[in-house]
């Protein structure tokens, strides 16, 4: 379809180059430009055209691929591009302090090019700036303008060589010396050496430690956090006392210098405490406004939250990459076709739409959440940063650590299932190393574990629903929340004696379907987890025995269901709102409607054995109307992609080109790699010091 748009937005979104895709762009039932338009704003579409072409026009972001370079060498050019990206101040501080979300676009962007230089920088200026600005007072501000002009470099240090997720159980220690008034940060030994912590391998001077505070007394008052000088800036030397170093070649993100390090009786000054969650006087008093400890160990570990939201944001920008390059590439690659003389493109076949058109519908639903979580997140922090201590602010910070203990998994478990089934859906083109597929799986797997284990934080989702279950089954308490993603709950009584009822399938395209299913799947989840947990103490196990007891085919799916239930209602209520303009509500809706019905296919087994589905026409309903809304997508896959994909300079896929050359562009590329003119390197050697087959013969 044409662009029906005029003037300044226009020209933010300048026209595709024609070539192969244009028959799929010309039967697309939107305009492209007008769905970005309106997926974003004109100010967020400016700023990402500044960000890329700044990206493309530096001679220092000239594309070279990770597995051309030397470790140290990748490493050296993410430090002097996080560097150069914070010289040209992209995004100024009252701008992202103005639009908070915008932080959220700079990053994504920076991530599409390479996510080793986007982490370097998240690291820096928000796990370890915002650790220093949440958990510290006004005498840490100092370190702030420092952070931002790179006069010192900074990482988070939580995670030990023997803990991770249980991070009560960190060893690492602050002893506080009032003849001195200050705190001595030490490893007991190499057990608790802090370890995987990012920026600490190479780069960072700075540290924000986690360690178990000690008063004179002999008190331990419990995890704190401590900013600790790691290196001197100058130099880049190890401090006195600190033994530091880079934990070597992973399988991704290998720009990201990964680091150990050990303390040996590092002494540090008293107002180096992060001090808003607890004090210590400079006699060595513990003050604290907490009073329950829980409350003060959450607060203190509360910049994990943003992080993890983050992760969700890097997860979508990966699956985002991937259905791009797999779809466009789907669109072009012919094989076969209805007669010997006739190939089609694969995208024509049911089930490269089924393998691929889901996942671009979770992009955008995924997409919307992790924006709107984001937003969540800033309010939650906006109050704690204006001290407010009202119940709601309570419960708020109790919802919102739900649902980022539960988003976290699903997108990059979702991402991580998406991109593999993308390199798949390419064959043995996307096997190649140049067509970006490998590094996009590579570098999104540590989603899955870092920043907290993804099973170990479905657990907290679960414990929060269960909590509240609890209390209205035990106290008659309501259930509701500040965000209102459990209100449904109030009713599960009702729900849970509702059954799928839908004549047709062109009844069930609409994603209202699946979310009436999916809220009695979470009631049912909830009640059977319940049960299950109570059943599991009457015989006489401990709490801790019971909960483990229950996670696998109870507590598990049902935090992910939770979280998938909160996702489709949020998607399904931005798309049916008033504002989405007329030409763009049908294709909004099959988005939302096909994501929703293809989670809920997932849990089936489930659907059927707690009653909701009965008889096999259920299911085949439901499977049915996935392929219909597949069908329905076909033609309108393209111009998703487009709306969603990068310059080709940041995408980096020559299968993924926007011009859809696709053979054109991988055999240039194929060409530039194999250098086919020259010889190996090592075929001189191997022919001059060959064994004579008689000089081995006389040898046996």
């Amino acid at each position: 379809m044409a662009s029906p748009l005029e003037g300044g937005a226009d020209a933010l979104l300048l026209d595709l180059p024609r070539g192969p895709l244009q028959a799929y762009r010309a039967r697309a039932s939107f305009c492209w430009k007008e769905l970005a338009l309106f997926l974003e704003g004109e100010d967020v579409l400016r700023l990402k055209k500044t960000i890329f072409s700044t990206l493309e026009n530096d001679p220092l972001f000239a594309r070279s691929h990770e597995e051309d370079l030397s470790l140290e060498r990748y490493r050296e050019l993410s430090f002097l591009r996080c560097k150069r990206i914070m010289e040209y101040n992209l995004l100024p501080l009252e701008d992202m302090v103005a639009n908070p979300l915008w932080f959220q676009v700079f990053t994504d962007c920076l991530g599409m090019y390479d996510w080793s230089l986007a982490i370097r920088l998240l690291l820096n200026m928000v796990t370890f700036g915002l650790a220093i600005y949440n958990l510290g007072s006004e005498r840490h501000l100092k370190y702030l303008p420092k952070i931002f002009n790179m006069e010192i470099f900074g990482c988070f240090a939580v995670t030990e060589l023997s803990h991770g997720s249980n991070a009560k159980a960190i060893r690492t220690t602050a002893h506080y010396d009032p003849t001195t008034q200050e705190f001595i940060i030490h490893s007991p030994d190499f057990e608790a050496a802090k370890f995987w912590v990012g920026n600490m391998g190479k780069t960072a001077t700075h540290a924000v430690v986690f360690a178990q505070l000690y008063t004179p007394e002999g008190q331990c008052h419990g995890l704190h956090p401590f900013v600790v000088q790691i290196r001197n800036p100058k130099t880049l030397l190890p401090m006195p006392g600190v033994m530091i170093g880079d934990m070597g070649k992973k399988l991704g993100l290998n720009g990201v210098d990964n680091g150990f390090a050990m303390f040996h009786k590092v002494r540090i000054p008293r107002q180096d405490l992060l001090n808003r969650t607890g004090e210590v006087t400079l006699e060595g008093t513990y003050v604290t406004p907490f009073k329950d400890d829980r409350q003060r160990f959450g607060a203190s570990l509360g910049t994990l939250s943003m992080g993890r939201v983050a992760i969700v944001g890097m997860a979508t920008v990966n699956l985002k990459l991937a259905v791009s390059i797999a779809l466009r590439f789907s669109a072009t690659r012919c094989q076969f076709g209805p007669s010997d003389e006739e190939e089609i493109p694969v995208l024509e076949y049911q089930m490269q739409q089924w393998r691929l058109l889901p996942y671009l519908a979770a992009v955008y639903a995924l997409d919307h959440f992790s924006k709107s979580l984001f937003l969540d997140l800033v309010d939650l922090q906006q109050g704690l940063m204006g001290k407010d201590r009202s119940a709601r602010q309570a419960e708020l910070g109790r919802e919102i650590h739900a649902l980022v203990s539960a988003s976290k998994p699903l997108a990059s478990w979702t991402a991580q299932q998406g991109i593999q089934e993308c390199r798949e859906a390419c064959g043995g083109h996307g096997y190649l190393a140049v067509n970006r597929l490998g590094d996009l799986r590579n570098d999104n797997d540590p989603n899955c574990t870092y920043e907290g284990d993804n099973n170990i934080l479905l657990q907290q989702t679960s414990s929060y629903l269960l909590s509240l279950l609890a209390s209205r089954i035990e106290r008659g308490v309501r259930l509701e929340s500040p965000l209102k993603t459990v209100d449904f709950l109030e009713a599960y009584p009702e729900i849970l004696g509702q059954r799928f009822s839908c004549p047709s399938i062109n009844s069930c395209l609409d994603s209202s379907v699946p979310l009436a299913a999916y809220e009695w799947l979470v009631c049912y989840l909830l009640l059977e987890s319940y049960q299950k947990l109570n059943e599991e103490k009457r015989s006489g196990r401990n709490d801790f025995e019971a909960r483990n007891n229950s996670q696998a085919y109870y507590c598990r799916p049902l935090a992910l269901a939770f979280l998938e239930l909160t996702v489709v209602r949020r998607f399904h209520e931005y798309t049916h709102q008033p504002s989405v303009p007329p030409q763009l509500r049908a294709v909004l809706g099959r988005l939302s409607a096909l994501y929703a019905l293809w989670t809920l296919s997932q849990h089936m087994a489930l659907l059927y054995q707690g009653g909701y589905f009965s008889g096999e026409q259920a299911g085949k309903m439901i499977q049915n109307a996935i392929l219909t809304l597949c069908s329905q997508l076909k033609d309108d896959a393209v111009a998703l992609v487009d709306v969603i994909a990068p310059p080709d300079f940041v995408l980096d896929s020559p299968i993924g080109r926007a011009d859809g050359e696709l053979y054109k562009n991988l055999w240039t590329a194929v060409l530039q790699e194999s250098q086919v003119l020259k010889r190996p390197s090592w075929w001189l050697e191997f022919t001059v010091n060959k064994p004579r087959v008689g000089s081995l013969k006389s040898k046996l």
